[in-house]
């Protein structure tokens, strides 16, 4: 499992603890994004290895980064591991991601998407869920029912087949359309998990906006049309 975190110490460690009860989990890797809290420390207190970025690089970034430190410990194993990518502040509903697992490990499905069953608010960032589904709906023909999903597990092939990740919070979004596009299979799964819910306040709506300009640069540069007006643009302003 790996869980790209940012000043998660509040509930990293419940997150990590749970994860452990996983069926099949030998290892939890937290990499830490630049967090100015304890989060790094508390997730190892928890039992997690723990890769740290000195400055904040996002959360594709991050994934790539526990991907690669999955790679290393895997040194010497006859076949690598799948890759489980959970979020930070699942807390103990971490314990119930495992329907997400079973059909990677028995070879049904090359990436599966979370789909929660627990109702949470968020908030208003329906926009950038649509913006992400009709995305890939227009890209691939599929329609998405969690787009923006970060609880995915992948085995290592089409983890690897998806690299450079996209930046930010454009690789959910990203990492669909280029495995779709690729003949990799993808499966929904619906699981009882739940995180903290999105707010209203300033700094919420701060993240929905660098949310939806991720997503709409992961989506610029997969869709050629789209792609090629932006440079006009940019074009013009120069």
């Amino acid at each position: 499992m790996i869980i790209p975190a940012k000043d998660e110490a509040d509930r990293i460690a419940a997150t990590v603890k749970a994860a452990h009860e996983l069926p099949g989990a030998d290892l939890v890797v937290v990499v830490d994004d630049g967090s100015s809290d304890g989060t790094g420390r508390v997730a190892r207190e928890a039992g997690a290895k723990v890769v740290r970025h000195s400055r904040n690089r996002g959360k594709g970034a991050a994934m790539e980064t526990g991907a690669e430190a999955v790679r290393l410990l895997d040194d010497g194993r006859d076949q690598p591991r799948h890759l489980l990518f959970l979020d930070a502040d699942l807390a103990e509903t971490a314990r119930d991601a495992a329907p997400l697992t079973e059909p990677v490990r028995a070879g049904e499905a090359d990436m599966t998407i979370a789909v929660f069953t627990t109702t949470v608010k968020l908030g208003g960032h329906g926009f950038v869920v649509r913006l992400s589904r009709d995305g890939i709906r227009r890209a691939t023909g599929w329609e998405a029912t969690a787009p923006l999903n970060g609880q995915r597990c992948l085995t290592r092939a089409a983890f690897d087949a998806a690299l450079p990740l996209a930046p930010g919070f454009g690789v959910e979004t990203a990492l669909t359309i280029d495995l779709l596009r690729q003949g990799f299979r993808v499966r929904e799964v619906e699981v009882p998990l739940a995180h903290r819910a999105t707010g209203t306040d300033w700094r919420s709506q701060l993240h929905r906006a660098r949310q939806f300009r991720d997503v709409a640069r992961a989506l610029a540069a997969r869709e050629p049309a789209v792609a090629r007006g932006v440079d006009r643009l940019r074009g013009r302003r120069r």
